[in-house]
């Protein structure tokens, strides 16, 4: 008899089982093809079967063998979950199932003495979203009455870059009696109130990534809805930058200074300036950890626009150079203003943590009115690879510092003079323009979202623990991978359209709840907009309660 070896990985220790049907198969082949992960393979096993051939029963035994399809158990070629071998099956014999019982993360660790590193977002989930808490309870009705959603004009528009107020705008009039500019104001664009969340052409696929400028070209062109897209750490394509479409992207300058060479030595060839600039000293999900781009996905057009070699790419968890609030302001944002002339605003986005509003209130006192926004991205978003302790065990909701944040600014008399972005799962219902609506009751000007815009290019991974093989580059609907092969399974067209689409509805729905508050603007910081059912949320909010 065999030996029990109890200390090997076994498939009841497992995230996801094969459920397999071997009398549906016809081994067609297409699930093991399919599955990028080799979590799946065939082989034979021999059967044993019992059968009669004569009239009365007269029973053999034979044993035959037979191929099937057998789960890989392994600590590197496992089953995510993803369930592309389910899709490609012609006669469902096959498909993953959840597995109660798991303890991969305990038994991964103990075999190989490294951390558990995944894609995606958190997989704690604790007592729901905040958001989901929060309902628009006033509506206008007799005595200031709602607007009409269909026929009213809605001014749907936030500013990216630094608002003076009246007194100090550079105003003055002329002999003739007219107002004239008289001196000079930092930079502003107007732009839609949602943005495309920076994702890197490391993190994603060019092939997903060009879907995503396309969408965002054509939103803007073809819609008249200016959306802005944020280029991630890392770098963009060259053609990008020379082209006149930069106008609708803003570039990011993260910890690892990736790609930077290329866009300055790029600048000279500039037909249009970028819509803004973006200086991520931290991120919501996994906030101290830094980004990590495996070697497997740094293919060579990565390692043209970083200008590295094939090799781990890790982004410092703090931005180099920059050791307090005060040295931020007078090195990284003056010299990024002075490469643009002065013409384009310039942006800062920090996590979400205790220490937020200390850096906003220092912001707010910038001598040089340069600093052209606060991004607040909270836990609840994310779309990169880190290790799995960062992603469920580090960060804080972004909700309530957003909140914080906005009273900081009104207690100084400055409120959106540095206009407030705030992120961290929005949409993660699939709804974006509520999340959006209720964000900015609550003081932000605006938001942005980037895992929302993956799941729309047809990502099959979810917060339950389903996939989240990003990290990986074997992405199996090539959204997050490099491999040619895997990348090819992405429509451009298709996510192009699939992302137009949502933005139309998103509108509609963003103008379907300012007409009954009666708001033909965004609402920013109307918190009597909104009530809670729970009470703490109510409170903390500092919003109306309703039962």
């Amino acid at each position: 008899m065999a030996s029990v070896k109890v200390n090997d990985l076994a498939k009841d220790d497992l995230n996801w089982r094969i459920d397999y049907d071997s009398s549906r198969c016809t081994m067609c082949g297409s699930c093991v093809s399919s599955c990028p992960f080799g979590a799946i393979h065939a082989k034979v096993e021999k059967r044993r079967k019992v059968v009669s051939e004569d009239i009365t029963p007269n029973p053999k035994i034979i044993f035959q063998t037979v191929p099937v399809i057998s789960q890989t158990i392994d600590e590197y070629m496992f089953c995510r979950g993803c369930g592309v071998c389910e899709r490609v099956c012609p006669n469902e014999a096959i498909r993953p199932v959840r597995n109660s019982d798991a303890r991969f993360g305990m038994r991964y660790r103990g075999a190989l003495a490294d951390p558990f590193k995944r894609g995606g977002r958190s997989n704690l989930e604790t007592d729901g979203r905040t958001l989901d808490k929060i309902k628009v309870g006033r509506i206008s009705q007799m005595t200031d009455p709602s607007l009409d959603a269909q026929r009213h004009t809605f001014d749907i528009l936030s500013p990216f870059g630094r608002t003076l107020p009246a007194g100090e705008i550079p105003f003055s009039i002329s002999e003739d009696g007219k107002l004239k500019f008289s001196g000079d104001a930092p930079p502003v664009n107007w732009i839609y109130p949602i943005i495309i969340g920076d994702m890197s052409i490391g993190a994603l696929s060019w092939r997903v990534w060009e879907a995503i400028a396309i969408a965002t070209a054509y939103l803007n062109e073809e819609c008249s809805i200016p959306i802005r897209m944020c280029s991630g750490e890392g770098g963009v394509p060259q053609r990008l930058l020379k082209s006149r479409f930069l106008k609708y992207t803003i570039l990011q300058i993260a910890s690892g200074h990736f790609g930077w060479n290329r866009i300055i030595n790029a600048m000279p060839e500039m037909v249009e300036d970028p819509a803004g600039v973006l200086i991520k000293i931290g991120q919501g999900a996994k906030p101290g950890d830094g980004g990590l781009l495996q070697a497997k996905k740094v293919a060579r057009h990565i390692q043209e626009i970083r200008g590295v070699p094939k090799a781990d790419l890790l982004s410092p968890p703090n931005h180099q150079g920059l050791y307090s609030i005060e040295e931020s302001v007078q090195k990284m944002f003056l010299s990024l203003n002075s490469a643009f002339k002065f013409n384009v605003p310039v942006a800062i986005k920090v996590a979400a943590s205790s220490t937020s509003v200390s850096v906003y209130n220092n912001l707010l006192r910038d001598p040089y009115n340069i600093v052209g926004g606060f991004f607040l991205d909270g836990i609840d978003g994310g779309t990169a690879a880190a290790h799995e302790i960062s992603l469920d065990h580090t960060g804080h909701p972004a909700i309530s510092k957003l909140r914080d944040c906005y009273h900081a600014a009104v207690h100084q008399g400055k409120q959106n003079q540095i206009p407030l972005w705030a992120a961290g799962g929005l949409g993660k219902t699939g709804n974006l323009a509520s999340d959006a609506f209720k964000m900015i009751c609550l003081g932000a000007n605006g938001v942005f979202t980037g895992k929302l815009i993956i799941q729309l290019a047809g990502c099959l991974g979810n917060d339950q623990g389903k996939c989240n093989a990003c990290n990986t580059g074997l992405c199996p609907v090539g959204i997050c991978a490099q491999n040619p092969l895997l990348v090819k399974r992405l429509d451009v067209d298709k996510v192009a359209e699939n992302i137009v689409n949502y933005f139309l509805s998103v509108d509609q729905e963003m103008k379907k709840l300012l007409a009954p508050i009666g708001n033909s603007t965004l609402p920013v910081g109307r918190s009597d907009a909104l009530i809670s059912t729970d009470k703490n949320v109510a409170d903390r909010l500092n919003i109306q309660y309703a039962c």
